[in-house]
Parts: structure tokens; sequence; C-alpha cells
């Protein structure tokens, strides 16, 4: 057998071949998930974000749809690798109607990537150098990390809140206190990475936060990264009970900045994994109204991110089509709302605790740690550890025993041990099974 040394692999294959390849459990656990009839045995998965509530929908829609062209120009290299006239032009009439910008988005403002992943890279690539820093606030999206920085050597520089909420427009103190503390340490900050709506927690930043994030940015003449993937996964919610009420999306493009910060700073993303619930459709956007410069630099990279034609035609038609899309986008948000109580209510059954306050993307942020420390017996059987810093890690351990997979918080930089993100955009057994594994797994008999 073949060992590290003899591979002959890069430091970066190196890596990726045993550091970097535990953050990818998941692609493992996939092949081998749980289905009543033909698979009762396999994994019952609720950490991969996928919203599979509106799949019927999007498939009678396509299935309608022709998606070669009637020409060969879809058998060529088209319009070239950063995305064809015609798909740039509807996305830029979509986002603007959508996301509601303040000035209206033009074809030359996007630019085409094979999803937003590549996008995040893209991104980081071209606005930091290796070894520079990008500010990110805990709990993060895991897949971040790598996005970031596995590829370009850019740093993530964690940002910490303590017992500042991550959304409220006292957060922004927190940022430049990172930003600050990464500076004098020899990490150069040169952007910051927001996710709005959150991911995992599934709220959406206030205005006056987004503005006092601008200003930050501003200050310091960094960038203002604002991947907004689930900017129409919003949906009312109809179990928690808050004082203050929700807030709703708005997105960065929807405020006129050009009296807080240079508009040049400015960058958005979008994609149609999430909001279409179209993972496999692999198409993303990077928006920047204000700087060419930016968005010639990613021509350079960009045949390694090129979508394909058929992508390209899939995604025409349906943001094309508008009156599919404001149904779509109507039912989907029903549909949301609804997964979210039933789920909701199926944990609260059996005393599992969750974050209150979501009304976007697909989450819940669940507090398995305390569930667990409540089981007097376990603390009897001297089980106290679960109330530690370790207790993530031996929880997910219970969890994958019985083949659960969850998104532990320490894989999101969750800044408490014992919390896990919970996906609640699947079918309905599915998550009932899920729930019932997580009783079994962590409750005493």
């Amino acid at each position: 057998m073949t060992t590290l040394k003899e591979s002959k692999l890069s430091n970066r294959g190196s890596y990726a071949s045993t550091a970097g390849a535990k953050d990818f459990e998941v692609w493992d656990i996939i092949t081998n998930l749980w289905d009543p009839d033909t698979n009762p045995d396999g994994y019952v998965s609720l950490g991969l974000a996928e919203n599979n509530l509106m799949h019927d929908r999007l498939l009678e829609f396509l299935d309608a749809k022709r998606l070669v062209d009637d020409t060969a120009h879809g058998l060529t290299y088209g319009d070239g690798p950063f995305g064809s006239k015609r798909v740039k032009a509807v996305i830029a009439s979509f986002l603007s109607t959508h996301l509601r910008s303040a000035i209206e988005l033009k074809p030359e403002h996007v630019f085409i990537t094979n999803g937003v992943s590549s996008a995040i890279e893209h991104c980081a690539w071209t606005l930091a150098n290796p070894g520079e820093g990008i500010l990110l606030g805990r709990p993060y999206y895991r897949a971040f990390l790598p996005d970031i920085g596995t590829r370009t050597g850019v740093q993530i520089v964690p940002v910490s809140f303590g017992q500042v909420d991550p959304c409220h427009l006292d957060c922004v103190q927190k940022y430049e206190e990172a930003l600050l503390r990464s500076n004098e340490q020899g990490v150069p900050v040169r952007a910051l990475m927001l996710c709005h709506p959150h991911n995992p927690l599934g709220r959406c930043y206030p205005r006056d936060t987004l503005i006092g994030l601008m200003k930050l940015c501003q200050k310091y003449q960094i960038h203002l990264i604002s991947d907004e993937i689930y900017a129409l996964s919003t949906w009312k919610n109809t179990v928690d009970d808050l004082a203050h009420g929700y807030t709703g999306f708005e997105s960065i493009l929807s405020i006129n900045c050009k009296d807080t910060i240079d508009p040049s700073l400015v960058h958005v993303l979008w994609g149609v994994s999430k909001d279409f619930g179209a993972n496999g459709i692999r198409l993303g956007a990077i928006v920047s109204q204000s700087n060419p410069a930016f968005l010639a630099a990613l021509r350079t990279c960009s045949i390694y991110s090129s979508p394909s034609s058929l992508t390209e035609n899939a995604v025409v038609h349906i943001l094309s089509d508008t009156s599919f899309v404001e149904s779509y986008i109507a039912t989907n948000q029903a549909r949301l709302s609804a997964a979210h109580t039933q789920t909701v209510g199926a944990l609260r059954k059996h005393g599992i605790e969750h974050m209150p306050g979501a009304n976007a993307a697909f989450f819940l942020w669940i507090n398995l740690g305390k569930f667990v420390r409540e089981k007097t017996s376990l603390r009897e059987k001297g089980m106290q550890e679960y109330s530690g810093s370790e207790s993530t890690r031996l929880i997910q351990d219970r969890l994958l025993a019985k083949k659960v997979y969850l998104v532990p918080g320490d894989a999101v930089g969750a800044e408490e041990p014992g919390w896990f993100r919970m996906v609640f955009t699947q079918r309905e057994e599915l998550v009932a099974e899920c729930v019932r594994r997580i009783v079994e797994a962590l409750e005493p008999k």
C-alpha cells in the first residue's frame, strides 16, 4: 500500500488527502442514504443544505422545456466561459427585481460561475493575497473555509461575538476588533464575508447592521462580499413568539451606498441552488456594479468554473418565466414555513431545544448538548463530559453510530458546545425518522 510520503503529492495535495478530506465526510454518507423500502439501514441525513420541498414543481416545469438549442451555438464555447449574453441579461433583470436593486443591474455587472462555491473562491483569489485574511462571523457556513482558503492560501479571520447578537448593529464592533487584532498579528484583512440570510442561524441582517458593516468596510478600505444565496427563501415563522418581531430580508444591493461606502468595494453572490431547490443545476453569479477591474480579473480563472450551455438554458427558462417564478417563490415560502412548523413540533415533543427567531433558509440551530445534560441518568453514569468542550464530538459520535448526520457546531465555528445545524427542508417521513434516531442515540433507556 502506498504511504502518504510515497505518494509524492504537493503540500496542498497531502493536506487535501488527509486533514482536508475530513471536512467532506458527508460525501461518503450520501452514497448510503436511508430509504424506508430499499435501504432501511442507511444514513438519515439532515446535514446537507438541500431543499427538496419543491422538486415536483421544478421537474414538472423543466420537463416541458427544450434545454438543447435549436442551433449548434450551445455545442460551442458560446459567448465565453463567464456566462452567455442571454443568461447574464436574464439574471441581471431577475435580481434587479427580486433583490430590489437601488441601481438597476446591467448584464455587464454579472459574472457567471458553475455555482456559488466557485464564486466565493474566485472572490478570495481576486481580492486577497496568500496569507491575507477575510473576516467571517461565527457560527458560519462550513464550506466557506475550503471555498475561501484551500486553493487560494487566504486565511479565515473568525469573529467571535460572546453575548452580542451576531446580527445586531452591536456586532460591527466585534468585526472591527477582530480586524484590528488580525492586522496586528500580521494577517492583513482584505474583505468581510457575509452570509445573508445567515447560515446556520436562519436570520436576516437588519438594514442598520448592513449599513454599519458598510461603514466599517469603508473605514478600513476592505471589500464587503454578501452571499445572498438564500435571498428568496424567507418564510413565516409560526412557532416562535418574539416580542420584537422578525427582520425581513433586504439585499445589500437595495441600499444606495454612494454616501456610505465606495461602491467598488461591494459585491453580491447569488445562485439557483437554494432558492430554486436545484443544487444540481450548477449556476451562480457574482454581481459587482462599480468595479470593472475586479470583473476583468475574474475572467482569468473563468475557464475553471464555466457552466454548461444546458445549465444556462435551464436557468434562462426558469428565470424568464415571470408567472412561474412568482408562483414558485410563493409556494416555496409556504412550504418552508409548514416544514419548519412540523419539524419544531417534532423536536419539542422530545424536549429538544432550538434557537428561536429563524425566518429564512433551511436550518434549525438545535441544542443537543442541553438535551443530553438534562438526562440525569447520564450524569449518574459518569457522563459529565457531555457538558464540556468535547460534548459536541461525543454527541456526534453517538449520532453517527445510529447513522444520523447533522452538522456539528464545532465544524461551523459555534462559540458554545453542543449545538448542531439541522436541515428541515426534506420530506416529512425523513425528518420524523431523523428525530426518532436522535432521541434513540442520546436518550437513556
